[in-house]
């Protein structure tokens, strides 16, 4: 394996709510909040994180509220509680928690075609800002079937983004309401039609409906110059910060600039149930639809398996769920470049986590970090592509004969102007290891000179280090790839 390159960070610890000397996991046992100082810092030193933001509730209650680490690593400025951090999809749970307020007040149904709610047919709507628009449903006139619920969990059949797309533009994938695949662009719809409905702009409503009367003056959908002062930068894993993105359209998909402080007060809010009736918190956070897929994203996400059957995952209204020996559990996660952002809540229990990070390394220490915390043994992260920092693929015998040394010319991160990831090519004495953008790593099988297999998906990999190249074959496809 390829050596790291940590990231020279001095473990700066800031303002800790503890309202107890002890924290309770799920299944009963309890830890310290020294354990846990402890625990964190040693998982950022040796998964090479910059920084990490953590609130751990009891009987839906903060307990533990701590920031470590750096906002800035290459001008040594630490992370703290009111450090302005992006907070990725993190918002759609703030949306979610929103438009279930407007079904529960009538002004919207979770069932009713969205269309029945406009002026003119959606493609007619000229919608200025980034890739905005639905002139490309015109003759697919699937849209009419579009509800709220389905915008919610995740099946209106689009994308994620339509800039994903090879052709840059939005599509159905699948029938709507058939099958779950994580779409902003579903998000972003089931926006519009409430900003149609109520005249106001989806700011003015976050800011009306959870941002102000919860006191979160650190919070916004669009970037606004005061959080200037208090920039917390997402890094990359040699520690160097991404640009940051100043949002200047609110997206309910993605665009929301928050703190941990905020967004702890928000996330106490969600998980106690309140400015929601107990119908639409147990609508919103029990599962709609049950999810099978291998992975929640790339190729993987197509192919169904059993691999969550156990804990039964599927997904609510704008969260994730699953069930558990304690109890049901509904998540939400938040990814970027440099952002890694994970939330849980165990609500038989009363036990609820929010971890933010700032660094591509962070969701390595995901797996240990809940385990540890609150004991949570059960989030997917297979699923997740949480690959442990520590986690290593079982190796694969090979049929043709290399040697560690033959494997060095492979090396290197691979892109493709035909697909949306980069595969990282590393290895393990005699076994390439391939890691696809938000998959999980695993070994490859040498079959022939300069070409690789990894038979569970049908991927074929075949190199010409020549010119620096790779051919990804896999269900009759083949996409060229090149060495950066």
């Amino acid at each position: 394996m390829k050596s790291k390159i940590f990231i020279a960070v001095i473990l700066l610890v800031f303002p800790v709510i503890l309202f107890g000397q002890t924290i309770k996991r799920v299944d009963g046992s309890k830890l310290t909040a020294d354990s846990l100082n402890t625990k964190i810092e040693h998982l950022m030193k040796t998964a090479n994180v910059s920084g990490v933001a953590i609130s751990v509730f009891n009987d839906n209650k903060l307990i533990f509220s701590k920031t470590f680490g750096l906002a800035d690593v290459q001008k040594n400025i630490p992370l703290q509680q009111s450090s302005i951090m992006y907070g990725a999809s993190f918002a759609k749970s703030v949306f979610a928690y929103i438009a279930m307020q407007y079904v529960q007040e009538g002004v919207i149904n979770l069932d009713k075609p969205l269309v029945e709610y406009l002026s003119k047919p959606l493609p007619d709507y000229k919608i200025n800002g980034f890739r905005r628009g639905y002139q490309d449903l015109k003759e697919d006139l699937r849209y009419k079937k579009l509800t709220a619920r389905m915008c919610l969990a995740h099946t209106t059949g689009f994308p994620n983004w339509r800039w994903f797309e090879a052709d840059k533009k939005i599509k159905f994938k699948f029938d709507p309401g058939t099958r779950y695949s994580y779409s902003g662009e579903g998000l972003y719809l089931l926006q519009f039609v409430l900003e149609q409905i109520t005249g106001k702009d989806y700011e003015t409503i976050s800011q009306e409906r959870v941002f102000k009367p919860l006191g979160m003056a650190n919070t916004s959908q669009i970037w606004q110059a005061r959080f200037d002062e208090n920039i917390c930068y997402g890094h990359n894993a040699k520690g160097e910060p991404y640009e940051l993105m100043k949002w200047k359209e609110a997206s309910a998909g993605g665009s929301m600039s928050t703190s941990l402080e905020d967004y702890t007060k928000f996330y106490a809010t969600l998980i106690s149930g309140k400015g929601l009736s107990k119908e639409s918190f147990k609508e919103m956070t029990n599962q709609q639809i049950r999810i099978r897929s291998r992975s929640q994203f790339g190729p993987l996400a197509k192919i169904d398996s059993t691999d969550n059957d156990n804990i039964q995952l599927g997904y609510g209204l704008g969260v994730g769920t699953f069930k558990t020996p304690y109890g049901r559990a509904f998540f939400k996660e938040g990814h970027d470049e440099g952002w890694g952002h994970y939330s849980i809540a165990f609500p038989d229990r009363k036990i609820a986590v929010v971890i933010m990070t700032n660094n591509d390394n962070g969701e390595s220490l995901f797996k240990e970090l809940l385990e540890y915390s609150i004991g949570d043994k059960f989030t997917p992260w297979r699923w997740e592509n949480y690959t442990p920092y520590n986690y290593i693929p079982l190796p694969v015998v090979n049929i043709f004969q290399v040697t560690t040394q033959d494997l060095d010319k492979y090396l290197g991160t691979y892109a493709s102007a035909q697909l949306p990831i980069k595969i990282a090519i590393t290895k393990n004495n005699v076994n390439l290891i391939a890691q696809a953008t938000g998959q999980q790593s695993f070994a490859l099988q040498a079959t022939e000179k300069d070409k690789f297999s990894y038979t569970d998906e049908g991927i074929i990999l075949e190199f010409n280090a020549a010119d620096s190249s790779m051919l990804l074959k896999q269900s009759g496809q083949i996409f060229n790839f090149a060495k950066e």
